[in-house]
């Protein structure tokens, strides 16, 4: 079998995906001011790559362009209870509603949370029972308590920041982007972080207008891919909506030749999964499995704002199914070079024609 070319869709090896990263380079705080972060322009026409600021991208968007952008707010999911026997403490991890009091959590130390144990959160403002184990070693907790639920867990709960940060985190918006509106993530949609108000307004003023849709995000964003096939991953299940007059806007933008670009992974799967093949977008309210990787045709995005991700992820092949595998690792590689910041709390990248 000769040499396969970048659009080629049939056996992609997890493995193409992999690239060395500097442990010093994972970004651990969040700057101190959101658009200060670098920004990295990847033209896909060109090859050209170039190194600017995140202010800068307001040079690069036109008039009449809609930009996507997530709106889902990330719940302070990490919470440690006690069960009410042994006094054994266990973490959860809220991943999503179930129905109104019932969720299912990533719980470790698993074995202490078996069906039937009973957990209490905050000296007891909090009650848990967990009522089902699923196949997956999830578990089903029904919550009881006294007043609002979403209240208690902004008392209780700390954010649920990925594995690869470390350092607490200071102030809990830092991980919330400034549009932040319906509660339901257990992870932020990271690339919008770079965006402040004063930016919003000065694309407002140049005639960029702004859609929002909501993807929940869930933990699986942060699975590995286990498999070395990578058509075999299976992505988990998320949930999104898309109001009427948000897809209206996207729709009149297309139109009118503006460009759809997404601010994040998370708004491009949503509204890449609501859209018909001809790219129309219709209001909806679904979940989404969709998984995004080279050989892909987008029937929507045009181009995307996104921040750098990890090896071997499926963020960094939905990345290449729209620059290329080669272009894409070829800017990585500069991306270590040069220093850039990695990850959640780290610099981004805005791929262009």
């Amino acid at each position: 079998m000769g040499k396969m070319n970048s659009d080629w869709s049939g056996k992609m090896k997890t493995s193409d995906f992999y690239f060395d990263l500097p442990q010093e380079q994972i970004a651990q705080d969040p700057l101190s001011d959101r658009s200060s972060s670098r920004l990295m322009v990847l033209h896909k026409k060109t090859g050209e790559i170039e190194h600017r600021t995140f202010t800068d991208i307001v040079e690069y968007l036109k008039p009449g362009d809609c930009l996507v952008r997530n709106n889902t707010k990330v719940i302070p999911a990490r919470l440690f209870g006690t069960r009410e026997d042994t006094g054994a403490v266990i973490e959860f991890l809220l991943l999503k509603r179930r129905q109104d009091d019932v969720w299912e959590t990533l719980v470790k130390p698993g074995k202490k949370a078996r069906t039937g144990a009973k957990i209490s959160f905050g000296e007891g403002i909090l009650k848990g029972e967990i009522v089902d184990v699923l196949e997956d070693g999830n578990r089903l907790i029904q919550f009881s308590y006294e007043g609002i639920f979403e209240e208690i867990l902004d008392e209780l709960g700390q954010m649920p920041l990925p594995p690869y940060i470390t350092h607490k985190l200071e102030d809990k918006n830092r991980y919330q982007t400034v549009y932040a509106k319906y509660d339901g993530s257990a992870a932020a949609p990271t690339a919008g972080l770079h965006f402040t108000e004063e930016l919003f307004q000065k694309l407002k003023e140049k005639g960029v207008l702004v859609a929002n849709v909501t993807l929940h995000v869930g933990l699986g964003t942060f699975r590995p891919v286990k498999v070395d096939d990578v058509t075999a991953h299976h992505m988990h299940s998320e949930h999104y909506f898309i109001e009427p007059e948000e897809a209206e806007k996207i729709n009149r933008a297309r139109r009118e030749g503006g460009r759809i670009i997404c601010v994040g992974t998370t708004s491009c799967r949503t509204i890449e999964s609501a859209a018909t093949e001809d790219g129309t977008l219709s209001a909806s309210e679904e979940n989404t499995e969709i998984f995004i990787y080279p050989g892909y045709q987008f029937k929507i995005m045009d181009e995307l704002i996104t921040n750098f991700h990890l090896p071997e992820s499926t963020l960094l092949m939905l990345v290449s199914a729209l620059a290329g595998k080669e272009f894409v690792l070829r800017a990585y590689e500069e991306a270590v070079k040069e220093g850039y910041r990695f990850f959640s709390f780290g610099d981004a990248m805005y791929i262009t024609d």
